[in-house]
């Protein structure tokens, strides 16, 4: 039987009894971790096997670690990382091989505690309008130096033994708003959004995992990225992405209507599963009801991207620290 085309969070750092059974009920294809969930080591590692028993199989589990504002795990148990563009300017001509050197030192993190998938790397361009909720996420503002930068983070992951998820395709940089609060409108002509924004993203079209933008492009369609079909179509077809493509959290307030009328929209508009995230049991009982059970295409995507999870390399771990330390001071 298919899983639940659907990823879930929980609300604290245990899971409950009432958790587990609704999870095990639910049967999500996988789970996200955030700030609330972690406390120590040990007792994330309990978490993270208590989520996958809850449902009986090795799971996929998710979290956001950027570096700067989004970093779920932190000192002083975790390595505290800068933004994202900050670490690129800092490193100037070697920003590829940095951020690989900072992605596998922070697989090397997740790995350890049973977290198996990072919501990175993100392909969204830096532009002067992009909104500070964004900006020093991104890894810079030219697409070609996005997308190589944006695969060094991939390979990084991939390298620590965690799968990696592209965001938030098919391009967030034009937006003005913060996309958790209000929906980002975007006039830019098509033109110009294949020419910089998409790019990127075709640049890394062989990614496992892709998550959506909630944004509109107005020369493609009224509805957010998330829940329109033309969209969904260009980011298959023309940007060519082929993996399993998620929703980013269908919670935010940029999306409108309940959270089941959201999950119907983004499903019918063509993502394959359904990200909620807030551990809202009534939420998530109608994500769950509309997200329904994978596609038989979903579900070969699913199985394509988790055959991409490989034991980590045999890195030594201290030297890259300190070859990325050097590189970091000049």
């Amino acid at each position: 039987m298919t899983a639940g085309a659907c990823i879930l969070g929980c609300a604290g750092t245990r899971l409950g009894a009432g958790e587990a059974a609704f999870f095990r009920e639910a049967d999500p294809w996988g789970f996200i971790l955030f700030s609330r969930n972690v406390d120590t080591p040990e007792q994330l590692r309990r978490l993270t096997d208590d989520l996958r028993g809850s449902v009986g199989r090795d799971a996929p589990i998710l979290i956001d670690q950027e570096g700067g504002r989004v970093q779920r795990l932190r000192p002083p148990y975790w390595r505290p990382w800068s933004p994202p563009l900050d670490h690129v300017r800092a490193a100037g001509a070697a920003a590829e091989r940095a951020m690989y050197l900072r992605s596998r030192l922070m697989a090397d993190e997740l790995h350890a505690l049973g977290i198996d998938v990072n919501c990175a790397p993100s392909a969204d361009v830096a532009r002067p309008e992009t909104h500070p909720f964004l900006a020093n996420r991104c890894y810079g503002s030219e697409p070609g130096l996005v997308a190589g930068i944006a695969r060094a983070v991939a390979q990084g992951l991939l390298a620590g033994g965690v799968l990696p998820v592209l965001k938030h395709i098919p391009g967030h940089g034009r937006g003005t708003r913060d996309s958790h609060l209000a929906l980002p409108v975007v006039s830019a002509t098509r033109r110009d959004l294949e020419a910089e924004d998409f790019a990127p993203f075709a640049a890394l079209a062989d990614l496992p995992m892709a998550m959506t933008a909630h944004i509109v492009y107005g020369a493609l369609d009224e509805s957010p990225a998330t829940q329109s079909r033309s969209v969904i179509a260009l980011i298959r077809e023309q940007i060519g992405f082929g993996g399993l493509l998620m929703t980013d959290d269908i919670s935010m307030e940029a999306l409108g209507g309940s959270i089941a009328v959201r999950s119907r929209a983004a499903m019918d508009a063509g993502c394959d599963l359904i990200l909620h995230c807030n551990g809202e049991r009534p939420e998530m009982e109608e994500a769950v009801s509309e997200a329904g059970r994978f596609s038989a295409a979903a579900a070969a995507r699913a199985d394509q991207a988790l055959a991409m999870r490989a034991a980590p390399d045999d890195a030594d771990i201290a030297a890259l620290e300190r070859e990325l330390d050097a590189l970091l001071a000049g």
